[in-house]
């Protein structure tokens, strides 16, 4: 058991203070600083009539922003705040859709340094996540309630104004990034002893061959079972542990990991759905909607990174 729990241990680490903390603190600092410059207002205010037909608001730009560039749960804030300010229900659904469908920053920033083609992704994601937002909002959302009460539709943010103001936004991106890759590091022990158990054990092997002829039949790559049930199960962050420990061991191809980009990079999990949904009561109401939407986007993403990378 010690063989198994402390190389685990040593590798999530390994993976939360040298990969995950450095992209986080890089990308974070330069999202807030971009915000506290007033640039990001600046582009959502441009944007916005662009998006408006897919059903999405200036806040849900920003929680597009978020879930790309931060974290799965950075939107969580974009979306209680838009149910505070009187948002209706069928743009919750549709920005929660968006959110399920769209990339998670804190698995496909650390996976590029392992061989994740990141631009297409993030344009991907960008596709995957309007199409979920205009499915929803046009399909399975239409009967959802379009009462509305906006008194905002911006996020307040701090300045940085002289050189004291930069710093302080840098220190507190870099507060929350420690904050992030912190928060990660049970996740990734369990993830990666899972993995090492279940291989000592036989079972992925078992399991690997028991879908064998069926994943054959339609064209699946086998060692896509264990990264995908683990990803399900829990979690995007999990899967990127378990990732890492594949890819090094040569058990899974960079190739292959871009090829499946599309149904392993998103929030659409057990874990994911649970912390997303807690931003509020009437978005917890809506998840199932945004969820059938949310699969359209994923779908759509999964052929994409199939066709063209």
């Amino acid at each position: 058991m010690m063989d198994i729990l402390l190389p685990a241990g040593r590798a999530a680490i390994d993976l939360a203070l040298f990969v995950l903390l450095p992209v986080m603190v890089v990308m974070l600092s330069l999202m807030r600083l971009l915000e506290a410059q007033g640039l990001l207002d600046w582009v959502v205010a441009r944007l916005t009539p662009v998006v408006h037909p897919f059903g999405l608001t200036g806040l849900s730009l920003f929680a597009a922003l978020q879930i790309n560039f931060v974290s799965f749960a950075a939107p969580i804030a974009t979306l209680a705040m838009m149910e505070q300010r009187g948002a209706s229900d069928r743009h919750l659904a549709t920005t929660l859709a968006m959110v399920f469908a769209m990339a998670q920053a804190n698995a496909s920033l650390p996976l590029a340094t392992l061989g994740l083609h990141l631009l297409p992704t993030l344009g991907f994601s960008v596709v995957g996540g309007l199409i979920a937002a205009a499915t929803t909002y046009h399909g399975f959302g239409r009967k959802l309630s379009r009462e509305e009460h906006f008194t905002d539709d911006t996020l307040h943010h701090p300045t940085a104004e002289g050189t004291k103001g930069v710093l302080d936004v840098i220190n507190r991106a870099g507060a929350e990034a420690f904050k992030i890759a912190i928060g990660a590091i049970p996740l990734l022990v369990l993830a990666l002893v899972l993995v090492t158990a279940l291989r000592h054990a036989g079972a992925v092997e078992g399991l690997t061959d028991l879908l064998t002829p069926l994943l054959g039949r339609l064209g699946i790559d086998p060692a896509l079972v264990l990264p995908t049930f683990i990803k399900y199960l829990a979690g995007g962050t999990a899967m990127l542990g378990a990732m890492d420990e594949l890819l090094r061991q040569g058990l899974f191809t960079p190739t292959l990991l871009n090829q499946s980009a599309g149904f392993l990079i998103h929030p659409l999990d057990l874990p994911g759905a649970a912390i997303l949904v807690s931003a509020g009561r009437r978005v917890a109401s809506v998840w199932k909607i945004a969820a059938l939407g949310a699969g359209v986007g994923i779908a759509v993403r999964t052929l994409s990174h199939l066709l063209f990378i």
